[in-house]
């Protein structure tokens, strides 16, 4: 599948001009990638163009930018640290998703890779990221800088020199770095994780892939990249070879790429490759096809895809209809809860809503008024992170429950339909 690149540029985080380029395939993408790229490396580095554009021949489309201060990108280095590379990380997936409705992977190199790992919460519909020899804490980078320019800790300025070229740093950003916790990041992923690093890295050794792999939480992944070296620039095969893997990797998380029968799907649905409707907030319009049951859904100037799983006839290329109501529940709980929790000034650092339904006899239900025939139970399991007391965690249970979607289920709800016109 051959594959077209795009050039891009966009406002980051401090408002200087930041360079990208977009790697698309031919047809309808699977999904979009989000390439942050090593320290004081560009996004022209050979690794990370092979890897986008062997991705974008495998149907993702990918998107690699330059942070501030580096490669064609606006600003000035000396005056970023780990902190606004995050907030670029930011401002790019909010680009993506403005304009293509991505990124659904994030995918970072060295650096770049804790930089994805930190970041992911802050970035919505995001559902699988994947690292290349990256480092498990940030606090490796600044003791390499302190060994390189010893002065730095102590006039607060210096020249280091980093593959070949010579960049200023500040105190500032060992200060920032040191402010990380890494830990904490992986273990509030909550998303798929695919790390590659080489047993030969002579830059970020194996042990931080095994500290990666042992914070985060299942589902989580681990492929040696055997005699690569950090930059994965000694042989072209080795980046071939993570494209690869992480394409089919990706496939099993990333929603409309989900194997074969979803970009079959994708092809034939209603609305394929044309603009989205105009639609006021609040208003959804779903559409379908002459056959099966996926179907384009609009939800404001957001895109999603419906279906039914293949063990009822559909081609599961997204979430059946009871999947989304699930979804608008323990969002809309898990929202709720945050701002609560932010007006109250409580510590809560992370929620967890998980949820399923089912129908069950009315009989097996003791608190419903229902006594004959079948009703629907939402069972929902709430977990709350941080230093939060036992009186505060059980005032935020009784807080989910009057978020207003669950509002709206529980009470009289009226739903009155007719036809429009053709479309």
């Amino acid at each position: 599948m051959e594959s077209r690149t795009e050039r891009i540029r966009f406002p980051g985080a401090s408002g200087a001009e930041l360079a990208a380029r977009l790697e698309m395939p031919a047809g309808e993408p699977a999904g979009y990638a989000l390439f942050a790229h090593c320290f004081t490396c560009s996004k022209d580095l050979k690794a990370i163009v092979r890897i986008s554009r062997a991705l974008a021949a495998r149907g993702f489309g990918v998107l690699r930018f330059d942070f501030t201060g580096l490669g064609e990108s606006a600003g000035e280095f000396a005056d970023t640290n780990f902190s606004s590379n995050l907030d670029d990380l930011v401002a790019a997936a909010n680009y993506l998703r403005e304009s293509r409705g991505g990124p659904h992977l994030l995918v970072g190199h060295s650096l770049g890779g804790a930089a994805v790992l930190a970041a992911a919460g802050r970035i919505p519909g995001v559902q699988a990221v994947a690292t290349v020899a990256a480092p498990s804490d940030t606090e490796h980078l600044g003791e390499t800088l302190v060994r390189l320019a010893p002065e730095l800790e102590a006039s607060g300025e210096a020249e280091v020199r980093l593959g070949g070229q010579r960049f200023r740093i500040r105190r500032q950003l060992l200060d920032d770095l040191a402010e990380h916790s890494m830990d904490r990041h992986l273990k509030g992923l909550g998303l798929p994780l695919l790390t590659f690093h080489s047993p030969q890295d002579e830059v970020v050794g194996i042990e931080h892939a095994a500290r990666i792999y042992k914070a985060a939480r299942h589902p989580k992944s681990f492929i040696s990249l055997d005699g690569a070296d950090h930059l994965l620039l000694r042989r072209e095969e080795d980046s071939r070879f993570v494209a690869g893997v992480l394409a089919a990797w990706a496939r099993r998380y990333v929603g409309d790429g989900a194997g074969e029968a979803a970009e079959e799907a994708a092809a034939a649905s209603p609305g394929s490759g044309e603009p989205a409707p105009d639609l006021d907030h609040g208003e959804v319009l779903v559409a379908g096809g002459a056959s099966g049951y996926a179907n384009r859904v609009w939800a404001g100037r957001h895109r999603l895809q419906a279906d039914e799983p293949e063990r009822v006839g559909g081609t599961d290329t997204g979430p059946d209809p009871y999947g989304y109501l699930l979804a608008a529940l323990g969002a809309c709980k898990s929202m709720t809860l945050r701002m609560y929790a932010d007006r109250k000034g409580w510590p809560l650092t992370g929620t967890r809503v998980r949820l399923r339904h089912a129908k069950i006899h009315a009989t097996d239900c003791e608190d419903c008024e229902t006594r004959e025939g079948k009703v629907d139970r939402i069972e929902v399991e709430i977990g709350v992170e941080g230093e939060l007391s036992d009186e505060q965690r059980g005032r935020l249970l009784e807080i989910a429950d009057r978020c207003p979607v669950h509002r709206t289920l529980v009470s009289e709800i009226s739903i009155k339909s007719r036809l429009g016109p053709p479309l």
